[in-house]
Protein backbone atom coordinates (compact mmCIF):
# COMPACT_ATOMS: atom_id res chain seq x y z
CA UNK A 1 0.00 0.00 0.00
CA UNK A 2 1.49 3.58 -0.95
CA UNK A 3 1.20 5.39 2.21
CA UNK A 4 0.60 9.56 2.20
CA UNK A 5 4.47 10.22 3.22
CA UNK A 6 5.56 8.24 0.22
CA UNK A 7 3.15 10.50 -1.96
CA UNK A 8 4.42 13.42 -0.04
CA UNK A 9 8.15 12.59 -1.07
CA UNK A 10 7.00 11.86 -4.87
CA UNK A 11 5.26 14.92 -5.04
CA UNK A 12 8.13 16.83 -3.72
CA UNK A 13 10.63 15.12 -5.83
CA UNK A 14 8.74 15.91 -9.04
CA UNK A 15 8.72 19.34 -7.60
CA UNK A 16 12.13 19.53 -7.29
CA UNK A 17 13.04 18.84 -10.65
CA UNK A 18 10.72 21.41 -11.93
CA UNK A 19 12.43 23.83 -10.03
CA UNK A 20 15.54 22.28 -11.02
CA UNK A 21 14.49 22.99 -15.04
CA UNK A 22 13.76 26.51 -14.01
CA UNK A 23 16.81 27.29 -11.96
CA UNK A 24 19.34 25.76 -14.96
CA UNK A 25 17.40 26.83 -18.03
CA UNK A 26 20.01 29.46 -17.90
CA UNK A 27 22.37 26.67 -18.46
CA UNK A 28 21.29 25.70 -21.71
CA UNK A 29 19.71 29.26 -23.05
CA UNK A 30 21.79 32.20 -21.62
CA UNK A 31 24.26 31.87 -24.55
CA UNK A 32 21.98 31.90 -27.59
CA UNK A 33 19.52 34.72 -25.59
CA UNK A 34 22.50 36.76 -25.23
CA UNK A 35 24.14 36.66 -28.93
CA UNK A 36 20.33 37.18 -29.99
CA UNK A 37 20.10 34.08 -31.97
CA UNK A 38 16.88 33.34 -30.24
CA UNK A 39 14.16 35.56 -28.20
CA UNK A 40 13.85 34.59 -24.42
CA UNK A 41 10.35 32.83 -24.94
CA UNK A 42 11.51 30.95 -28.03
CA UNK A 43 14.80 29.92 -26.22
CA UNK A 44 13.09 28.30 -23.26
CA UNK A 45 10.58 26.29 -25.47
CA UNK A 46 13.63 25.38 -27.79
CA UNK A 47 15.37 24.27 -24.34
CA UNK A 48 12.43 22.08 -22.66
CA UNK A 49 11.77 20.25 -26.29
CA UNK A 50 15.26 18.52 -26.07
CA UNK A 51 15.16 17.88 -22.12
CA UNK A 52 12.52 16.22 -22.80
CA UNK A 53 13.50 14.62 -25.81
CA UNK A 54 16.19 13.39 -23.84
CA UNK A 55 13.69 10.81 -22.66
CA UNK A 56 14.27 8.87 -25.53
CA UNK A 57 17.69 8.46 -25.53
CA UNK A 58 19.29 8.28 -22.01
CA UNK A 59 17.67 4.95 -21.14
CA UNK A 60 20.36 3.00 -19.24
CA UNK A 61 19.98 5.45 -15.86
CA UNK A 62 23.76 5.27 -14.73
CA UNK A 63 23.27 8.86 -12.85
CA UNK A 64 19.93 7.21 -11.44
CA UNK A 65 22.23 4.78 -10.05
CA UNK A 66 24.40 6.97 -8.77
CA UNK A 67 22.30 8.80 -6.93
CA UNK A 68 20.48 6.00 -5.46
CA UNK A 69 23.78 4.73 -4.00
CA UNK A 70 24.59 8.15 -2.10
CA UNK A 71 23.88 6.66 1.23
CA UNK A 72 23.88 3.25 2.38
CA UNK A 73 20.72 1.48 2.00
CA UNK A 74 20.27 0.63 6.01
CA UNK A 75 19.42 4.46 6.37
CA UNK A 76 17.64 5.26 3.75
CA UNK A 77 14.13 6.18 5.24
CA UNK A 78 11.27 8.36 3.52
CA UNK A 79 12.17 10.98 6.33
CA UNK A 80 15.32 10.67 5.57
CA UNK A 81 14.37 11.23 1.78
CA UNK A 82 12.00 13.89 2.93
CA UNK A 83 14.36 16.08 4.70
CA UNK A 84 16.96 15.64 1.97
CA UNK A 85 14.62 17.15 -0.94
CA UNK A 86 13.37 19.83 1.50
CA UNK A 87 17.00 21.14 2.36
CA UNK A 88 17.71 21.21 -1.87
CA UNK A 89 14.39 22.79 -2.63
CA UNK A 90 15.44 25.61 0.23
CA UNK A 91 19.30 25.91 -0.99
CA UNK A 92 17.42 26.09 -5.00
CA UNK A 93 15.33 28.35 -4.14
CA UNK A 94 17.77 31.12 -2.34
CA UNK A 95 20.11 30.56 -4.72
CA UNK A 96 17.81 31.18 -7.54
CA UNK A 97 16.36 33.98 -5.89
CA UNK A 98 19.42 36.07 -5.65
CA UNK A 99 20.86 34.64 -9.17
CA UNK A 100 23.50 32.71 -8.10
CA UNK A 101 24.23 29.65 -10.69
CA UNK A 102 24.80 27.24 -7.96
CA UNK A 103 24.35 23.11 -8.57
CA UNK A 104 20.89 21.73 -8.87
CA UNK A 105 23.09 18.41 -8.21
CA UNK A 106 25.51 18.97 -5.85
CA UNK A 107 22.20 20.37 -3.85
CA UNK A 108 20.32 17.31 -3.82
CA UNK A 109 23.58 15.20 -3.02
CA UNK A 110 24.08 17.25 -0.44
CA UNK A 111 21.07 17.23 1.05
CA UNK A 112 20.50 13.34 0.75
CA UNK A 113 23.72 12.26 2.58
CA UNK A 114 23.53 15.37 5.16
CA UNK A 115 19.94 13.96 6.13
CA UNK A 116 21.46 10.25 5.86
CA UNK A 117 24.28 11.14 8.16
CA UNK A 118 21.69 12.40 10.61
CA UNK A 119 19.34 8.82 10.81
CA UNK A 120 22.78 8.04 12.01
CA UNK A 121 23.61 10.11 14.32
CA UNK A 122 20.51 9.66 15.54
CA UNK A 123 20.44 5.82 16.16
CA UNK A 124 24.06 6.83 17.72
CA UNK A 125 26.50 5.35 14.89
CA UNK A 126 29.19 6.55 13.06
CA UNK A 127 28.02 9.61 10.55
CA UNK A 128 30.52 8.55 7.95
CA UNK A 129 29.33 5.18 7.93
CA UNK A 130 25.56 6.71 6.47
CA UNK A 131 27.23 7.54 3.24
CA UNK A 132 29.06 5.61 0.28
CA UNK A 133 32.76 7.04 -0.32
CA UNK A 134 32.76 6.51 -3.59
CA UNK A 135 29.63 8.68 -5.44
CA UNK A 136 30.68 10.85 -3.10
CA UNK A 137 34.05 11.36 -3.77
CA UNK A 138 33.36 11.30 -7.29
CA UNK A 139 30.93 13.93 -7.51
CA UNK A 140 33.38 16.25 -5.00
CA UNK A 141 36.04 15.02 -7.81
CA UNK A 142 34.22 16.80 -10.67
CA UNK A 143 33.19 20.00 -8.43
CA UNK A 144 36.86 20.67 -10.15
CA UNK A 145 37.32 18.43 -13.31
CA UNK A 146 34.05 19.21 -14.50
CA UNK A 147 34.31 22.83 -15.77
CA UNK A 148 38.40 22.10 -16.32
CA UNK A 149 37.03 19.57 -18.87
CA UNK A 150 34.62 22.28 -20.44
CA UNK A 151 37.08 24.85 -20.41
CA UNK A 152 39.47 22.82 -22.30
CA UNK A 153 37.20 21.65 -24.63
CA UNK A 154 35.77 24.65 -25.73
CA UNK A 155 39.78 25.97 -26.32
CA UNK A 156 40.19 22.76 -28.56
CA UNK A 157 36.56 23.45 -30.40
CA UNK A 158 36.91 27.18 -30.95
CA UNK A 159 40.76 26.37 -32.39
CA UNK A 160 39.07 23.70 -34.70
CA UNK A 161 35.93 26.62 -35.90
CA UNK A 162 38.42 29.32 -36.11
CA UNK A 163 40.67 27.19 -38.47
CA UNK A 164 37.74 25.80 -40.74
CA UNK A 165 36.33 29.28 -40.93
CA UNK A 166 39.86 31.50 -41.42
CA UNK A 167 39.33 32.21 -44.95
CA UNK A 168 35.61 33.22 -44.57
CA UNK A 169 34.35 36.51 -45.03
CA UNK A 170 33.09 37.85 -41.42
CA UNK A 171 29.44 38.07 -42.33
CA UNK A 172 29.00 35.18 -43.46
CA UNK A 173 30.86 33.29 -40.41
CA UNK A 174 28.24 35.17 -38.83
CA UNK A 175 25.29 33.94 -40.13
CA UNK A 176 26.88 30.02 -39.97
CA UNK A 177 27.49 30.56 -36.65
CA UNK A 178 24.08 31.75 -35.52
CA UNK A 179 22.53 28.54 -37.42
CA UNK A 180 25.22 26.19 -36.05
CA UNK A 181 23.92 28.03 -32.32
CA UNK A 182 20.96 26.28 -32.66
CA UNK A 183 22.55 22.91 -32.95
CA UNK A 184 24.50 23.33 -30.07
CA UNK A 185 22.07 24.56 -27.86
CA UNK A 186 19.75 21.92 -29.12
CA UNK A 187 22.62 19.32 -27.92
CA UNK A 188 23.06 21.27 -24.98
CA UNK A 189 20.32 20.89 -23.68
CA UNK A 190 19.39 17.46 -24.71
CA UNK A 191 22.37 16.37 -22.55
CA UNK A 192 21.38 18.87 -19.62
CA UNK A 193 17.61 16.78 -19.70
CA UNK A 194 19.73 13.32 -19.56
CA UNK A 195 22.05 14.36 -17.11
CA UNK A 196 19.86 16.21 -14.55
CA UNK A 197 16.29 14.99 -14.99
CA UNK A 198 18.42 11.38 -13.42
CA UNK A 199 19.21 12.59 -10.50
CA UNK A 200 15.70 12.98 -9.06
CA UNK A 201 14.71 9.44 -10.69
CA UNK A 202 16.91 7.96 -8.42
CA UNK A 203 14.92 9.81 -5.12
CA UNK A 204 12.14 8.43 -6.43
CA UNK A 205 13.01 4.66 -6.91
CA UNK A 206 14.76 4.51 -3.56
CA UNK A 207 11.89 6.22 -2.18
CA UNK A 208 9.17 3.85 -3.41
CA UNK A 209 11.67 1.00 -2.25
CA UNK A 210 12.07 2.87 1.56
CA UNK A 211 8.13 2.65 1.32
CA UNK A 212 8.22 -1.34 0.44
CA UNK A 213 6.53 -0.28 -3.10
CA UNK A 214 9.49 -2.21 -5.04
CA UNK A 215 12.22 -3.77 -4.09
CA UNK A 216 16.13 -3.70 -4.73
CA UNK A 217 16.95 -4.76 -8.44
CA UNK A 218 13.19 -3.92 -9.38
CA UNK A 219 13.14 -2.11 -12.81
CA UNK A 220 12.31 1.73 -12.44
CA UNK A 221 8.71 1.87 -13.34
CA UNK A 222 8.25 3.78 -16.56
CA UNK A 223 6.42 6.92 -15.04
CA UNK A 224 9.16 7.85 -13.18
CA UNK A 225 11.16 8.95 -16.35
CA UNK A 226 8.91 10.31 -17.76
CA UNK A 227 7.38 12.76 -14.65
CA UNK A 228 10.89 13.84 -14.19
CA UNK A 229 11.26 14.70 -17.90
CA UNK A 230 8.12 16.45 -18.51
CA UNK A 231 9.00 18.58 -14.66
CA UNK A 232 12.48 19.58 -15.71
CA UNK A 233 11.12 20.44 -19.52
CA UNK A 234 8.24 22.46 -17.63
CA UNK A 235 10.61 24.22 -15.13
CA UNK A 236 12.98 25.12 -18.00
CA UNK A 237 10.07 26.59 -20.01
CA UNK A 238 9.33 29.26 -16.54
CA UNK A 239 12.66 30.76 -17.70
CA UNK A 240 15.27 31.57 -14.69
CA UNK A 241 16.69 35.06 -16.04
CA UNK A 242 18.34 36.21 -13.35
CA UNK A 243 20.64 33.45 -13.73
CA UNK A 244 20.44 33.98 -17.48
CA UNK A 245 22.14 37.79 -17.11
CA UNK A 246 24.91 36.27 -14.81
CA UNK A 247 25.61 32.97 -17.54
CA UNK A 248 25.14 34.95 -20.29
CA UNK A 249 27.28 38.24 -19.70
CA UNK A 250 28.66 39.04 -16.38
CA UNK A 251 31.47 35.58 -16.55
CA UNK A 252 32.78 37.09 -20.01
CA UNK A 253 31.09 38.93 -23.61
CA UNK A 254 30.10 35.81 -25.65
CA UNK A 255 29.05 36.22 -29.74
CA UNK A 256 27.46 33.85 -31.59
CA UNK A 257 31.25 31.64 -32.23
CA UNK A 258 31.95 31.60 -28.56
CA UNK A 259 28.03 30.32 -28.01
CA UNK A 260 28.68 27.80 -30.38
CA UNK A 261 31.62 26.89 -28.95
CA UNK A 262 30.68 26.84 -25.27
CA UNK A 263 27.52 25.13 -26.03
CA UNK A 264 29.65 22.23 -27.76
CA UNK A 265 31.73 21.76 -25.13
CA UNK A 266 29.57 21.35 -22.28
CA UNK A 267 27.42 18.89 -24.01
CA UNK A 268 30.73 16.99 -25.27
CA UNK A 269 31.48 17.22 -21.64
CA UNK A 270 27.99 16.62 -20.27
CA UNK A 271 27.82 13.22 -22.95
CA UNK A 272 31.34 12.14 -21.33
CA UNK A 273 29.94 11.90 -17.52
CA UNK A 274 26.69 10.77 -18.45
CA UNK A 275 28.33 7.87 -20.26
CA UNK A 276 30.37 6.97 -16.98
CA UNK A 277 27.57 7.37 -15.06
CA UNK A 278 28.98 10.85 -13.10
CA UNK A 279 25.91 13.26 -11.63
CA UNK A 280 28.20 16.44 -12.95
CA UNK A 281 26.71 19.73 -12.59
CA UNK A 282 25.76 21.20 -15.58
CA UNK A 283 26.03 24.57 -14.32
CA UNK A 284 29.87 24.20 -13.65
CA UNK A 285 30.50 22.57 -17.01
CA UNK A 286 28.98 25.31 -19.14
CA UNK A 287 30.57 27.98 -16.62
CA UNK A 288 33.85 26.05 -17.50
CA UNK A 289 33.38 26.29 -21.30
CA UNK A 290 32.58 29.73 -21.02
CA UNK A 291 35.70 30.71 -19.00
CA UNK A 292 37.66 28.84 -21.84
CA UNK A 293 36.14 31.07 -24.32
CA UNK A 294 37.02 34.23 -22.73
CA UNK A 295 40.36 32.77 -22.30
CA UNK A 296 41.01 32.20 -25.80
CA UNK A 297 40.60 36.50 -26.81
CA UNK A 298 42.92 37.26 -23.85
CA UNK A 299 43.27 36.56 -19.67
CA UNK A 300 41.42 39.97 -18.73
CA UNK A 301 38.21 38.96 -21.14
CA UNK A 302 36.68 36.92 -18.20
CA UNK A 303 35.99 39.11 -15.47
CA UNK A 304 37.60 36.99 -12.53
CA UNK A 305 35.63 38.34 -9.30
CA UNK A 306 32.18 36.98 -11.08
CA UNK A 307 33.85 33.77 -11.79
CA UNK A 308 35.65 33.80 -8.19
CA UNK A 309 32.31 34.38 -6.18
CA UNK A 310 30.59 31.42 -8.30
CA UNK A 311 33.53 29.69 -7.39
CA UNK A 312 32.34 29.67 -3.39
CA UNK A 313 28.75 28.94 -4.32
CA UNK A 314 30.05 25.89 -5.88
CA UNK A 315 32.10 24.88 -2.82
CA UNK A 316 29.83 25.86 -0.22
CA UNK A 317 26.45 24.03 -2.06
CA UNK A 318 27.39 20.09 -0.67
CA UNK A 319 27.85 21.08 3.01
CA UNK A 320 25.58 24.00 3.00
CA UNK A 321 22.89 21.23 1.75
CA UNK A 322 24.02 18.56 3.93
CA UNK A 323 23.85 20.94 7.19
CA UNK A 324 20.50 21.80 6.39
CA UNK A 325 19.42 18.50 5.44
CA UNK A 326 20.49 17.72 8.82
CA UNK A 327 18.65 20.22 10.77
CA UNK A 328 15.08 19.23 8.84
CA UNK A 329 15.87 16.02 9.45
CA UNK A 330 16.07 16.98 13.34
CA UNK A 331 13.04 18.71 13.48
CA UNK A 332 11.20 15.83 11.92
CA UNK A 333 12.78 13.57 14.24
CA UNK A 334 11.43 15.47 16.43
CA UNK A 335 8.19 16.18 15.72
CA UNK A 336 7.17 12.89 14.49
Amino acid sequence: MVSTLLIVVIVLAIAFDYINGFHDAANSIATIVSTKVLSPFQAVLWAAVFNFAAYFYFTDHKVANTIAKTVVENFITLEVILAGLLAAIMWNLFTWWFGIPSSSSHTLIGGFAGAGMAKAAALGANVMSAINLAPIIKVVAFIVLAPVIGMIISVIISIIILHIFKYARPSVAEKWFKRLQLISSAALSFTHGGNDAQKVMGIIYVAMVAGNVLHTGDAMPEWIPISCYAAIALGTMSGGWKIVKTMGSKITKVNAFEGVAAESAGAVTLGITEHFGIPVSTTHTITGSIVGVGLLKRVSAVRWGVTVSLLWAWVLTIPVSATLAAIVYGVIHFLF
